[in-house]
């Protein structure tokens, strides 16, 4: 069994679990990436409609991803399963290039997602376990700047890698990259201490040979942790609609305002550049001040510059700082709430708890981008679409105002432990 303190000065889980999260900053942009060639190109007869249903089928298997895997890391503990999920999507994602047609790409989209989507879930709850007591909020804010810079990069490669090799080479970097994080995972990743301490709780050896109790889904509804479950559900749904929303259609919104293709798209990677910056204030701010002020905070601030986004500014440097303080507050306010999560819901069923959460924001993920779709064809996307992101944001913030702070004096599910 791993030395707990050895476990919690290691590095090692810190940038592992970054990496994972990169993973699935690399699946925010891919497709977006590809998507205009295989447009052009006409490559294994994609049409526009074709391709909307495979980007919402590869969201829809995320989200799946994200529900399922939850029970089973509670059940078998974070580490196996990480690794199984990174080589699933890592293995599909390098078959994606081989497809022949558009049901088979799609096919492997979706099954690729499976694996991507339980990512997330299980890094967010080996980080909050990992975590040194009350660091948790910094612990997993650090780990989501792995999302943005992970998007990023991408992003950037496929300016110069799709040119030069084809949009199948970004499939490939994507699967090559998830299979050469896996031998250092299985060497280098330890057992979450939480869940070691969960089977000593229930009465395992050391070694953690008794089995551990089975986990269900629906353990995260029974009880008060309904109230508390719908509330940051809400949150959660609200908080990926911004992102995604945002991510897809802010170049085209802000062109409806003006401003050329090219500060639209500058716009975009600021937005991105914000993100990362929030997220390494927002754990700091959250673990000093509490979970649940920091994330009403950050939910209503982000409320307040996305509404402040529908005033056309004359001065270009006003605009940029306008939509790098939307980025702060926007995509960290999601992350504090997977933040909160964690902080909330005891080890036994943290990893579901976090699971529900991520799958149910990724249909807010796939409404956002819908969402602002339909504005844009209805050629009201600006200024109706900054305030429809601005109520989305109050609307979580609503929510939240309803989940209770702490657990600890709350009646909880029998048989779960009331505290971590």
């Amino acid at each position: 069994m791993t030395d707990p303190t050895t476990t919690a000065r290691s590095a090692w889980p810190v940038w592992l679990c970054w990496a994972a999260v990169a993973l699935d900053g690399f699946d925010l942009v891919v497709l977006g990436a590809v998507i205009p060639v295989l447009a052009a190109s006409g490559d294994l007869g994609f049409t526009a409609a074709s391709l909307t249903v495979a980007s919402t089928l590869g969201l829809v298997g995320v989200g799946i991803g994200a529900v399922a895997i939850g029970p089973v890391a509670d059940r078998y503990g974070r580490r196996l399963p990480l690794i199984g999920c990174i080589a699933l999507f890592s293995v599909l994602t390098l078959a994606i290039p081989l497809a022949g047609s558009t049901t088979s790409f799609t096919v492997l989209r979706f099954a690729a997602g499976l694996g991507l989507g339980a990512c997330l879930p299980t890094a967010l709850a080996y980080m909050s376990e990992h975590a040194t007591p009350g660091r948790g909020g910094t612990a997993v804010t650090r780990m989501m700047t792995g999302y943005h810079v992970g998007a990023v990069l991408t992003a950037l490669l496929g300016l110069w890698l799709i040119a030069a090799a084809g949009w199948e080479s970004m499939f490939v970097v994507g699967g090559v990259a998830g299979l050469l994080v896996l031998p250092v995972m299985w060497l280098r990743l330890p057992e979450s201490q939480g869940y070691l301490d969960e089977l000593a709780r229930r009465g395992a050896a050391p070694e953690g040979t008794l089995s551990p109790a089975r986990v269900r889904s629906s353990d995260v509804v029974r009880g008060r942790f309904l109230r508390v479950s719908l509330g940051l559900w809400v949150a959660s749904f609200m908080g990926l609609l911004l992102v995604y929303g945002l991510n897809t259609w802010l170049p085209t919104i802000m062109g409806e305002a003006g401003y050329s293709i090219d500060q639209g798209t500058g716009l975009l990677l600021v937005l991105n550049v914000g993100a990362v910056l929030g997220l390494l204030l927002a754990g700091r701010i959250s673990d000093s001040r509490g979970n649940k002020p920091t994330v009403l905070a950050w939910f209503g601030l982000a409320a307040v510059f996305l509404a402040a986004l529908s005033v056309r500014l004359e001065s270009t440097p006003l605009v940029y700082v306008a939509v790098t303080l939307a980025g702060i507050f926007v995509f960290s306010a999601q992350v504090l709430v997977y933040a909160f999560v964690g902080h909330l819901y005891p080890a036994a069923v943290r990893g579901t708890a976090l699971g529900m959460s991520a799958g149910v924001g990724r249909v807010g993920a796939i409404v956002g981008p819908s969402l602002g779709g339909l504005l844009v064809t209805a050629g009201i996307a600006y200024p109706w679409g900054f305030y429809a992101f601005a109520v989305a944001a109050l609307l979580a913030l609503a929510a939240l105002a309803t989940v209770p702070a702490d657990l600890e004096d709350e009646t909880v599910p029998d048989g779960v432990p009331s505290t971590a």
